[in-house]
C-alpha cells in the first residue's frame, strides 16, 4: 500500500519536471488513441507516431458540439468494436455534466483508460494525503456528515450506465464503495435515495443522531452545505421530534431509505432531542456547527468561482471551524490539486497535475472576440498574471477541447502552474456579460439591496433578451426573510435607484453597448423564494445529479428564464421612464 509521504513525493516528482511529463502525456495518448475515427481526418496522413507541433497545427480546437453525434451513437449502442470513435479502451458508462445552463446535462462518456486511471489516483490520493496531514485520523469521532446523492442512474439505448462522477464509485467499486461507506454516517439506502429532499433531511437526522462521530462535514459544492443548513433552519423543530420518538417522520416512498433511517436513529432518544433544541433555539445561529457537533474539525467542499456567493453564509455557520476548498476535477478530467486547502476561495490556487491530461491554454480577454485572433500556449509558454481559457487534450477521447472554464496563472509550484479559477467561459461574443460581472455586480450593490428589501439575496441569475430589439439583460434575484407583498410596494422607488446603481456596476462592453443604444435598461425581478430550489428539480428530473448541480449565473436556456419570470413577485426597471 502506498504511504502518504510516497504520494506527495510523486506529486513532487511530477510538477519538478511539468514540461516533460506533458510531452509523455501527449505521446501516451496519441499512441493509444492516434487512430481514432475523430482523429483520422486530421491526421490520417501523417506518419505515426503524430509529433506535438503536428497534432497542434492539424487538430482543430473542439467543443461538446463537436462530439454530441459522436456520443449520442455511442449511448445507442451504435458503434462498432473495431473501429473505435473516440477512444480505444472499454467504454463503461456515461457521466452527467452539471446540467445548469441547458437543463438538460451533456453525458461525458467514460472510457476504461489505465492512463486516466493512474492520473485520478495520483489526484485523489494526493488530495487525500494533505488532507491527513492537515487532520491525523483518530479513532474516534471519525465520520463523514456527507451529503451526496447517488441514486440518479439511469440507461442508455445502447445499455449504458449514466451517472454524476461522484456516484460511480458506489456504484462499480466494491473497494471505494465500502471506504466510503464506512466514513459515512449516513447508511448507504440515503445515498443511494430516490428523493432529494428527503435525502438531504436524512443526512442531517443521522448525523445529529450520532453527532459525537462527526469530525467533518462534506459536499461536492458549497451550495449544497448552505441548502443543507438551511434545511436545518427550517426543519429542526421536526428533526428533535424525529430523534425524540426514534423514526423518521419525512413521507416517502423510498421504503428501504427510511427502514435504514430507522434503524440508524435506534430507537427514541428525548435527552439528545432535548439537547439539539436549546441549541437551535438560540437566537443566533453563528458558529451553530461546533455546537451540534463538538468534534467537528473541518467543513470541505468548493468555494470558488460561482460558489464564492456562497462562502460568507457558510463562514457564519462555521463560525472557527475551517472551512477547506476542493480539488480542480472535471468531469473530462483531473486539472489540478489544491495543496493548501485551508486558504479562502480569493486565495485559493491549483496545481496543474502534468499527467491528468494534456494542457494548453487559450489566450482570453474581453477585446478578443474571435478565437483565431487569440494565442493559445502550452506549459511552457503560460505567463504568470495573464487569464487564459483552459484546453484539454484526454486519455478518453477529447482532443484540444475547450474546458469552458477560465483560469487566471498566479505563479508556479516547481514548474508546474498554479491556477486561480476565474469563471466559467462566455459562449460566444454575444454575451455581453459574464459571470465574473454578475458576481462582481452583484457584490457591490448587495448589502443596499437587502437593506432596501429587508431581507437576504440567497441566489441570482441573470439573462439576456436577445428577442427583443434592442436585447436586454434581466437579472433574477431570490430574496429571503422578507414581508414581499407589503415591503416590494412600499420600496419601488428606492429599488428602482439601486437596480440604476446595479447597472452602473457593469462595466466594458455592457456600459459601451448600453451608451450607445445597443441595450434596453436593466430589467430586475425579485422572484419567489424558493424559486431557485426548483430549477434544481427541474434538472435531477431531467437528469442532472443533484450532487454536481449548481445553479446557472448565466442562464442561456428559455425554459429556465421564462420559469423565473413567471415567479417573479416585482419587476423593477433601472429606468423609471422605461418601466
Amino acid at each position: 500500500m502506498t504511504t502518504d509521504g510516497e504520494i506527495l513525493e510523486k506529486l513532487e516528482g511530477l510538477t519538478r519536471d511539468a514540461v516533460r511529463h506533458q510531452l509523455e502525456t501527449l505521446r501516451s495518448i496519441l499512441q493509444r488513441n492516434g487512430g481514432a475515427r475523430y482523429l483520422r481526418p486530421f491526421l490520417g496522413g501523417h506518419i505515426a507516431p503524430v509529433d506535438v507541433a503536428t497534432f497542434r497545427r492539424e487538430v482543430p480546437l473542439s467543443s461538446y458540439d463537436d462530439y454530441a453525434d459522436h456520443i449520442s451513437r455511442m449511448a445507442d449502442g451504435l458503434v462498432n468494436g473495431g473501429d473505435p470513435i473516440l477512444c480505444v479502451d472499454p467504454l463503461v458508462c456515461f457521466f452527467y455534466s452539471s446540467g445548469t445552463s441547458s437543463m438538460r446535462p451533456k453525458m461525458i462518456p467514460y472510457f476504461d483508460s489505465p492512463l486516466s486511471k493512474a492520473a485520478s489516483f495520483i489526484a485523489h490520493q494526493g488530495g487525500t494525503a494533505v488532507l491527513r496531514r492537515l487532520f491525523p485520523p483518530r479513532p474516534s469521532a471519525n465520520k463523514s456528515l456527507w451529503f451526496v446523492y447517488a441514486g440518479n442512474v439511469t440507461h442508455t439505448k445502447g445499455g449504458l450506465k449514466v451517472m454524476a462522477a461522484t456516484a460511480y464509485p458506489l456504484h462499480n467499486n466494491k473497494t471505494s464503495s465500502s471506504q466510503f461507506l464506512s466514513a459515512s454516517i449516513s447508511p448507504r439506502e440515503v445515498i443511494l435515495g430516490s428523493d432529494v429532499d428527503c435525502q438531504m433531511y436524512c443526512h442531517l437526522l443521522c448525523g445529529l443522531r450520532h453527532f459525537d462521530m462527526i469530525d467533518s462535514i462534506r459536499a461536492p459544492y458549497a451550495v449544497g452545505l448552505v441548502g443543507a443548513f438551511c434545511l436545518l433552519e427550517e426543519k429542526w423543530e421536526l428533526l428533535c421530534e424525529d430523534i425524540a420518538k426514534g423514526f423518521l417522520s419525512w413521507d416517502t416512498s423510498d421504503m428501504a431509505m427510511k427502514d435504514s433511517v430507522n434503524e440508524a436513529l435506534g430507537g427514541p432518544h428525548s435527552d439528545l432531542s432535548e439537547r439539539i433544541r436549546l441549541i437551535c433555539k438560540e437566537s443566533s445561529w453563528d458558529g451553530i456547527l461546533i455546537k451540534l457537533w463538538p468534534n467537528l474539525r473541518y467543513i470541505k467542499c468548493v468555494t470558488t468561482g460561482s460558489m464564492t456567493h456562497h462562502y460568507p453564509k457558510l463562514k457564519r455557520y462555521a463560525g472557527n471551524v475551517p472551512i477547506l476548498g476542493g480539488d480542480y476535477f472535471a468531469s473530462e478530467c483531473t486539472v489540478g490539486i489544491n495543496l493548501v486547502p485551508t486558504q479562502p476561495p480569493e486565495k485559493t490556487r491549483f496545481v496543474l497535475l502534468p499527467t491528468g491530461a494534456y494542457f494548453e491554454f487559450l489566450t482570453h480577454g474581453s477585446d478578443e472576440n474571435s478565437v483565431a485572433d487569440r494565442e493559445i500556449v502550452d506549459v511552457l509558454g503560460v505567463e504568470v498574471g495573464k487569464v487564459y481559457e483552459v484546453v484539454v487534450t484526454t486519455s478518453r477521447g477529447f482532443y484540444r477541447y475547450r474546458l469552458g472554464d477560465i483560469v487566471r496563472v498566479t505563479g508556479f509550484y516547481n514548474s508546474s502552474p498554479e491556477l486561480e479559477f476565474v469563471m466559467r467561459a462566455p459562449r460566444s461574443s454575444s454575451e455581453i456579460v459574464t459571470e465574473r460581472d454578475l458576481i462582481s455586480a452583484v457584490e457591490k450593490s448587495q448589502d443596499v439591496l437587502e437593506d432596501v428589501l429587508g431581507g437576504e439575496i440567497t441566489e441570482y441569475a441573470c439573462s439576456l433578451d436577445l428577442n427583443l430589439s434592442p436585447k436586454q439583460l434581466k437579472i433574477y434575484l431570490e430574496v429571503k426573510g422578507v414581508s414581499f407583498e407589503d415591503k416590494l410596494k412600499d420600496s419601488m422607488i428606492d429599488l428602482t435607484r439601486c437596480c440604476a446603481s446595479l447597472e452602473d456596476d457593469f462595466g466594458g462592453i455592457y456600459k459601451v453597448q448600453r451608451e450607445r443604444g445597443g441595450l434596453r435598461p436593466l430589467l430586475v425581478y425579485i422572484v419567489t423564494p424558493g424559486s431557485f430550489d426548483r430549477l434544481l428539480h427541474m434538472a435531477t428530473e431531467k437528469g442532472a445529479p443533484a450532487s454536481q448541480y449548481k445553479h446557472p449565473k448565466i442562464i442561456r436556456n428559455r425554459e429556465i428564464s421564462d420559469f423565473l419570470e413567471g415567479v417573479a413577485l416585482a419587476t423593477v426597471c433601472s429606468d423609471s421612464n422605461d418601466a
